[in-house]
């Protein structure tokens, strides 16, 4: 605990230095908690990335990285008298305890459901907010769309929506849903200003997750995999070519994609 205390001492320490106007980094003097925004997100996705892949190095160096930008965050934030590492640190330590009063309470639970309820009824409470039940469909959908990353918040507002009945009958109805969305983006493209062709793509998005949560699959994780096969496709093409791409015609290029997924697809 000692060692573990001291390396996060020390981590803070070196922020510190990097943000002091006495021989501090010019680049981390710049920073504020708005333009730091980007690399929390980032930070975050690639500890995912580390944690799918299994390499424990990458996990540990990756969650360091996350780290950084929490003490990042804390050090601007100490230097204006707003708040410090200690109190985000008391702060979440505390309700962890109060959201676990089985665990440092009284309270017995039967369930993982159960925990959840308990949770989510406290949380509400500490927030001088209705019970989950009680609250506006509305507020809780907002706050997905506040919160998540645009794929899996519209997912999440798709479900809750479904689940007090505002949804198709049937299969079909979410086709036609998707295909007339399709021809309402198609003319806007046509016919309409960047904004409305813009509004009609999220329309257009949206449906089509719709088909994706009627047939339980992963928009997130369905775009993830066709990220990687195209770019494992493009490496293919790579090894093929005797030159750089842009050197290629898009005959050519079209001639190398087909061949690097022949080969994928032999090799797997």
């Amino acid at each position: 605990m000692n060692n573990t205390l001291a390396a996060l001492q020390e981590l803070i320490e070196v922020v510190a230095k990097l943000r002091s106007p006495d021989g501090g980094c010019p680049w981390d003097l710049a920073q504020t908690p708005q333009t730091l925004t980007p690399y929390v997100i980032e930070e975050a996705y690639e500890v995912v990335d580390a944690i799918k892949s299994g390499d424990q190095k990458a996990i540990a160096e990756e969650l360091g990285d996350l780290l950084l930008q929490v003490v990042l965050q804390a050090q601007i934030a100490s230097e204006s008298g707003q708040f410090s590492l200690k109190e985000i640190a008391e702060g979440i330590s505390q309700k962890l305890i109060r959201r676990h009063p089985h665990v440092f309470g009284d309270v017995s639970v039967a369930s993982v459901d159960e925990v959840r309820q308990n949770w989510e009824q406290i949380k509400a409470e500490e927030k001088g907010e209705a019970s989950q039940e009680a609250q506006k469909l509305s507020d809780k959908l907002s706050r997905y769309g506040r919160t998540l990353p645009p794929l899996m918040a519209a997912m999440k507002i798709s479900q809750k929506a479904a689940a007090v009945g505002f949804e198709w009958e049937n299969i079909d109805g979410v086709w036609a849903k998707f295909h007339e969305e399709l021809g309402e983006f198609q003319q806007a493209l046509a016919e309409e200003t960047p904004e409305a062709q813009e509004a009609e793509l999220g329309d257009l998005l949206f449906s089509v997750l719709q088909l994706a949560r009627w047939h339980n699959l992963d928009p997130s994780a369905a775009l993830q995999g066709t990220n990687q096969r195209f770019i494992q496709r493009l490496q293919k093409m790579e090894t093929f070519a005797n030159r750089p791409l842009s050197d290629y015609s898009l005959e050519e290029l079209e001639t190398l994609w087909q061949q690097a997924k022949a080969q994928i697809a032999q090799e797997g």
